[in-house]
């Protein structure tokens, strides 16, 4: 029986482990997290918490449990070098190496990839370690984009018109960016709208899965701050099946092939956060991970065994796996504390979990949670993730809605409008 390690301990790790439950060929999992999730650890033979950072840890803990590969969900270990660490051990992993792991924690690095072999995204741009030279820079763009380098938890890309006004705005920003991460890249803002495509990759073969609408910002309509993610929803219909050719020939092809010529392997997941623009699609951003929540709608919609596609991907042998994908749509909601991503209160009991339960369309992935006796509590801003399945995007949101309205704690709050822009291109 295959045993797999688990590392990571978010919803969208939930989101695997759910999926690894449904496997055929019922592997055994273990899980390894940061903090303790109970709806991974319901479905985890064992668990062990620890620090992503500490590599020992992680590499004992799966060679005492005999695992046959590893699933790295967040960034934070991989940029640590988890992925290395395991393979020095003998243990393959789905996550590139620290080394790749740049394409995430650099924008400066993924800036200049882009550039080297052809992708399409690369508006102008140019990398800083100081504030000198940004102002004169900024003379020369439309519109003003700021990512620092570095980590950011999906909340680092700053827009101008969104969340400054002023060029003399952005410069203290910029300031402040230097002052916190090693760089900050500035770049012209691109125009269009916005969708996540997420690929496999084994080294030799990139499989592109369905594409997915985020909705990052807090409130209804695009409104509020920057967040992890307030819900999603697949397929797309904003990206019809020419679009989804040329994304993935001009962007993960031509990747892939840059990667080769850097003489380099990337195993594991890429993600491109792409703008339809006039002249196609352009990447905003590569990801070395599944999204969160892109991975609670994407999941769901596999109808291929997942642990036969994540061995197929260590062992670089995804061309010999056939990938199915339903045709239903996928909706997830996140449930979030309120004040979220500023200040919330934690430890307040969830009511309405087992309701929810009941049906079958509709699965609740656990994001920032904790069990305490027989008590599920908050403890994060993102709460939950609900997520629901119909036969049409219609169908699904009412599903996931009607879910959510079974959930209650205090001061919870979450978008009403996830999926609208689908609705609005009338399916």
């Amino acid at each position: 029986m295959t045993r797999v390690l688990l590392i990571g301990n978010g919803a969208r790790e939930h989101a695997i482990a759910e999926a690894i439950r449904c496997s055929r060929r019922e592997p055994r999992l273990y899980s390894f997290m940061k903090t303790n999730n109970p709806g991974i650890a319901s479905l985890s033979e064992e668990i062990r918490i620890g620090r992503y950072d500490d590599l020992d840890a992680i590499i004992a803990f799966a060679r005492e449990t005999d695992v046959a590969f590893a699933i790295v969900g967040p960034e934070d270990p991989l940029s640590q070098g988890v992925v290395d660490a395991l393979a020095a051990s003998g243990i393959p992993a789905m996550g590139p190496t620290r080394s790749l792991a740049r394409l995430e924690t650099s924008k400066s690095f993924t800036r200049n990839l882009l550039e080297k072999y052809g992708i399409p995204g690369n508006p102008r741009f140019r990398n800083f370690r100081s504030s000198e030279g940004i102002e004169a820079f900024f003379d020369e763009l439309n519109g003003i984009v700021l990512k620092p380098d570095g980590l950011t938890g999906g909340k680092g890309v700053m827009v101008q018109g969104d969340h400054f006004r002023t060029r003399a705005e952005a410069l203290d920003l910029c300031r402040d960016i230097l002052r916190k991460h090693p760089g900050v890249t500035v770049e012209e803002r691109l125009e269009g709208e916005e969708f996540s495509l997420q690929c496999l990759c084994d080294g030799r073969t990139v499989v592109a899965t369905p594409p997915v609408q985020d909705h990052k910002r807090r409130f209804e309509d695009d409104r509020g701050p920057n967040t992890g993610g307030m819900g999603a929803y697949a397929p797309v219909p904003l990206v019809d099946e020419p679009l989804y050719a040329r994304a993935k020939k001009e962007i993960f092809d031509n990747f892939l092939d840059g990667i080769k010529n850097e003489k380099l392997t990337f195993r594991g997941i890429i993600y491109a956060g792409i703008m339809v623009t006039q002249d196609g699609p352009k990447v905003l951003e590569f990801n070395v991970r599944f999204g969160d929540p892109e991975t609670e709608v994407v999941l769901p919609l596999l109808d291929t065994d997942i642990t036969e596609l994540f061995e197929a991907s260590v062992k670089g042998e995804l061309d010999r796996v056939k990938i199915a994908w339903s045709k239903k749509s996928c909706v997830c909601v996140v449930i979030s504390s309120g004040g979220y991503p500023d200040k919330y209160e934690k430890g307040l009991e969830i009511s309405g979990l087992t309701d929810v339960r009941g049906d079958g369309n509709v699965i609740v992935f656990h994001a920032g949670t904790k069990k305490e006796n027989d008590r599920i509590l908050t403890s994060g801003g993102r709460v939950l993730g609900v997520t629901g399945l119909g036969n049409s995007l219609k169908t699904a949101i009412k599903t996931v809605y009607k879910g959510v309205e079974k959930i209650k704690f205090s001061r919870m709050y979450y978008r009403k409008d996830i999926g609208a822009k689908g609705l609005r291109r009338g399916i």
